[in-house]
């Protein structure tokens, strides 16, 4: 444990916030990520209160939130995520498959049905990665929007990071004097510098993202390269210092984010949140104790070698990976390996949330539904 003068010294250890902003229960495939302070009420058109709509279509996830306004924070009504593996193959080719597009595509129609059943006002429906790296991508957006009617923009690297820190800046520590932020995708990882005094106004935080960069690798390229099945040391060591390589440039712009005062590190991602889980020992994966805990460098390194020492099946069996991410939890891991050793910390916090409630919480910026509020 930190000493006292430490900025640090009175972090959550092994646990996060109880009271940390709890969205509904979302349809996930194993391992279940749920919401479990959730918005009971039936779908009613009529509510008084219009909803947001985020949904972010990744190389491996597709992820929906719906939200009302709630102070200067939101309250998720309906959420849904499903793997779909929409880049499945990208690590080899250019193409999006027959088969990972109508997996996709079925993903969106429930998406589409829960739209229509809340009283959404704004939405923003954003694809990331994959369907920026694949020759078909934007075929692929027009099929979506003519069989089953959402219109997906596909966004750029710099605003993928920058939703992506809006949605987790929160949780950095208001006494960092530097904070580096990533969001290691299925098809890219985001990297950011947050400068100054990171902690609590999570809307302005990317007000003060001294750099940035978006790595062309994530867990299913990398996995897909490598292979997944059995990951020696070796392999593993491997595939960190590819990561490493593609990192280098942004860790010469941010190095000296690592010498501030109360410098920590600050993950979302599954792999971030499937670590956090396993250490907690967790018999079924809960996003209360996940979302906010903090971990130590040593704890993370103690997981990542019982993953590198573990079977494909006995990680499949692990509650808080699946089957679904078994063969992408030691792709993951590499990439968080080269970060950790870019920038050094003895802290790393985790973060269940991210591009999506960055999404939601630029949206009502904009609309300014936390300034009317205080007026009234």
């Amino acid at each position: 444990m930190p000493d006292l003068s430490d900025p640090l010294a009175h972090a959550d250890w092994g646990r996060g916030p109880q009271g940390a902003r709890a969205p509904a229960e979302g349809v996930a495939q194993a391992p279940r990520r749920s919401y479990p302070h959730a918005v009971k009420s039936r779908p009613n058109p009529r509510r008084a209160s219009p909803a947001y709509a985020a949904l972010d279509l990744g190389t491996n996830n597709c992820r929906l939130l719906i939200a009302e306004p709630s102070y200067h924070e939101f309250r998720v009504v309906d959420a849904f995520s499903r793997i779909v593996r929409l880049g499945e193959g990208l690590g080899l080719g250019d193409t999006l498959g027959e088969e990972a597009i109508e997996r996709t595509v079925a993903a969106l129609k429930v998406c589409k049905s829960k739209i229509d059943s809340r009283n959404v006002l704004r939405s923003r429906l954003v694809a990331t990665e994959a369907c920026r790296h694949a020759s078909n991508g934007l075929a692929f957006i027009d099929r979506v929007r003519d069989e089953v009617g959402l219109d997906i923009e596909i966004v750029d690297r710099q605003t993928e990071a920058t939703l992506a820190v809006m949605g987790c800046a929160s949780l950095a520590h208001p006494k960092a004097g530097s904070v580096i932020i990533f969001d290691i995708g299925g098809g890219s990882t985001e990297v950011a510098w947050l400068d100054g005094q990171t902690g609590g106004d999570a809307i302005c935080a990317s007000e003060r993202i001294r750099a940035w960069d978006s790595l062309p690798v994530g867990v299913v390229t990398l996995a897909e390269r490598y292979g997944s099945a059995r990951v020696t040391h070796a392999i593993f060591e491997d595939m960190v210092a590819e990561v490493g390589g593609r990192l280098l440039p942004f860790a010469l712009k941010a190095g000296p984010a690592a010498a501030t005062p109360g410098f920590h590190l600050l993950g979302t991602s599954g792999t971030v949140t499937t670590i956090g889980g396993i250490h907690l020992g967790l018999e079924r994966y809960d996003r209360r104790r996940v979302d906010g805990m903090w971990m130590h460098g040593d704890d993370v390194e103690v997981v990542t070698d019982r993953l590198i020492e573990s079977s494909l099946q006995e990680r499949a069996s692990n509650p808080c990976i699946g089957r679904d991410r078994a063969d992408l939890v030691l792709a993951g891991c590499a990439i968080l390996e080269a970060i950790r050793r870019a920038f050094p910390s003895q802290y790393l916090r985790i973060a269940d949330r991210g591009l999506r409630e960055g999404i939601l919480m630029s949206m009502m910026r904009e609309d300014k539904v936390w300034s009317r509020r205080s007026r009234t």
